[in-house]
């Protein structure tokens, strides 16, 4: 597999990562203006993905979901955690905490596909910004 297939399938899966965490505490989220942050942010994760899926798809390859042992073990975790305090501060700490990762992340893979093409490098800097730009918006819930 290329690089540049490789850095796709990370967005990919990054992405579908951050859908699949939203989706799950939306239905424990009570704060409407929260559940409203959480909503925008999913539809900037979901706009990332299609980007990504259709990068991959125009050059002829298809995406990599994410593998089931590590959505289960994520889904668990987020239950565990979210078990017996759902509250506001709590669940934004938590994702603060996931888009931190996901800026160490997408820096470390920047560096490690530098010869990725143009757009998907410009699609690692759009999610790069939409993880950042998510801690800001979420320490206003702390």
């Amino acid at each position: 597999m290329d690089q540049n297939t490789e850095f796709l399938n990370y967005i990919y899966q990054n992405s579908e990562m951050g859908i699949n965490t939203i989706k799950q505490l939306t239905k424990v989220v009570e704060d409407p203006s929260f559940n409203t942050q959480l909503k925008s942010q999913l539809n900037e994760y979901q706009s990332i993905n299609e980007s990504a899926a259709n990068s991959l798809h125009k050059d002829g390859s298809s995406e990599k979901s994410i593998s089931k042992m590590l959505e289960v073990s994520a889904y668990l975790s987020i239950g565990r955690k979210t078990l017996l305090n759902h509250s506001t501060e709590h669940i934004a700490e938590m994702m603060i905490q996931g888009s931190t990762m996901g800026i160490i992340d997408v820096s470390k893979n920047l560096k490690k596909y530098p010869d990725a093409a143009e757009e998907t490098r410009l699609l690692a800097n759009k999610l790069l910004k939409t993880e950042q730009s998510n801690v800001d918006q979420l320490r206003n819930f702390l």
